[in-house]
């Protein structure tokens, strides 16, 4: 029987405290849950291959096969990458957590299993490692990731509550491991330009929308957003041009492409796939937004594919 004078979540912790305390396994159990969520595991193995896919088929040039797959240097990068990232997630997480409680409850009721100081220990745990592991690189990869790593707490700390910055310090965070590989293969070309100015487009657009769906917990915990900001019409109008950039971007991805392979029927159908956005803006509807939201991050996920497949029949 629950107690009258405890609060509901205070009745659910000392259930849920008590069980622990009855099955170890399960508290271990949970707490490891609580540290993947919070790492975005699911994001990270989606993370490794895209970074993987688009070295080996679209920055390697001259490298062999063989060369690529015992190039440390390579290997080492995403692997610091990817540390720093699930770094980034946890000190994301732990400036989030109150906005997690109303946005995701269910995850931030696993997170709560979690003391607050092992996230910081992990966060730290992971940063140190990925710079010891960069440093034995080189200097230069160092310093790389060093910048990275402060960009990311910078980002969660204070840039993601500002207006338009939050969007485009986000975007550029993603992109920023894969500028780190173009640099290190020193290969530019106006196609791999054009790809990653589609792709900005493309994830400023994902990340846009998925603001509409967190207004309620934006304006809680004080979080400037567009559609918050400057009201739902003027943030759909904004989107709407994105929609419409994407789509010329995407015509400008096929002028340099070689050859009509896959990759070029990927970016032709991304044409129709951004300009159907419009549909949905035209005849606004808030819950419209999760599926269109959902659409688009499937059609990055698309991307990747082909990408692979490409690469596998074509090169």
């Amino acid at each position: 029987m629950d107690r009258p004078d405890l609060p509901k979540a205070e009745q659910c912790n000392k259930s849920g405290a008590s069980l622990h305390k009855e099955f170890p396994f399960l508290q271990r159990f949970s707490k490891l849950v609580s540290l993947l969520l919070s790492m975005r595991i699911f994001v990270l193995l989606l993370f490794t291959a895209t970074l993987y896919i688009s070295t080996y088929f679209l920055f390697r040039q001259e490298e062999s096969l063989r060369q690529f797959v015992f190039d440390y240097k390579v290997h080492g990068i995403i692997l610091c990458s990817l540390l720093s990232i699930a770094a980034g997630g946890i000190i994301n997480t732990f400036y989030d957590l109150e906005k997690d409680r109303v946005q995701r409850p269910f995850r931030a009721r696993l997170q709560g299993f979690l003391k607050q100081k092992y996230f910081l220990y992990s966060y730290l745990s992971l940063n140190l490692l990925s710079l010891g592991i960069a440093f034995f690189l080189s200097p230069r990869i160092f310093l790389f990731f060093l910048v990275y790593q402060f960009l990311m707490w910078l980002y969660s700390h204070k840039l993601s509550k500002w207006m338009v910055v939050n969007n485009l310090s986000f975007v550029s965070l993603t992109l920023y491991p894969f500028f780190g590989m173009l640099v290190y293969y020193s290969h530019f070309s106006l196609l791999l330009f054009s790809m990653a100015i589609f792709l900005f487009i493309v994830l400023l657009v994902v990340d846009i929308t998925k603001d509409f769906l967190t207004l309620r917990p934006d304006a809680l915990f004080g979080y400037a957003t567009m559609p918050l900001n400057l009201g739902i019409r003027t943030a759909a109008f904004i989107l709407a041009f994105l929609l419409v950039l994407g789509a010329f971007s995407a015509v400008l991805v096929l002028t340099f492409l070689p050859v009509k392979d896959l990759l070029y029927y990927y970016f032709f159908t991304s044409i129709a796939v951004l300009l159907l956005g419009l549909l949905n803006l035209i005849r606004f509807r808030l819950k419209k937004m999760f599926w269109m939201l959902t659409f688009y991050r499937l059609w990055i996920f698309v991307g990747v594919l082909t990408m692979l497949i490409n690469g596998l029949f074509y090169h």
